[in-house]
């Protein structure tokens, strides 16, 4: 499929197919990482409400097969809940879904955003460092653990 077969929208944090999403990535970084939680830092469905930030859903022939969002950390944007189906990979929602997230914190003012990832997400990695993702100091909920990985790029 094209690039014009997808459709991305913003939507609740907490709406229901929002919430299906991240609950299928939760249990994907449980597998990985080995532990019952996913990813346990911390976040509140208001921080992806505009003007603090926004949630996102990638739609491939009208299912819903990724997310994303972003909420405010200082004067960054964080990029949260990055997530696209096994089933959708490789047909260019990921590389779609960063930069609707990217251009959506630009739009609110924000110049930079910044992430985590971890070394069991190679495939999370190559995407940002190919879209000019940089490492910066580990930080968030992860920050001392030896397999985070930290990125940030200027919007």
């Amino acid at each position: 499929m094209t690039l014009a077969h997808i459709r991305v929208e913003a939507v609740a944090y907490d709406d229901v197919v929002a919430a299906g999403l991240r609950a299928e990535l939760m249990a994907d970084l449980s597998c990985r990482y080995g532990d019952q939680d996913g990813d346990a830092t911390a976040v509140r469905s208001a921080e992806f409400t505009p003007p603090l930030g926004v949630f996102l859903v990638g739609w491939l022939a009208n299912r819903p097969v990724g997310c994303a969002g972003w909420r405010t950390v200082g004067e960054n944007a964080e990029l949260k809940r990055m997530w696209v189906r096994p089933e959708a990979r490789g047909k260019g929602l990921a590389r779609t879904l960063l930069a609707a997230v990217e251009e959506s914190a630009r739009q609110a003012g924000r110049a930079r955003m910044i992430l985590e990832t971890g070394l069991a997400q190679p495939e999370a990695i190559a995407l940002y460092e190919s879209a000019g993702y940089q490492r910066i100091p580990d930080f968030g909920h992860y920050a001392n653990e030896p397999a985070v990985r930290s990125y940030g790029r200027s919007l």
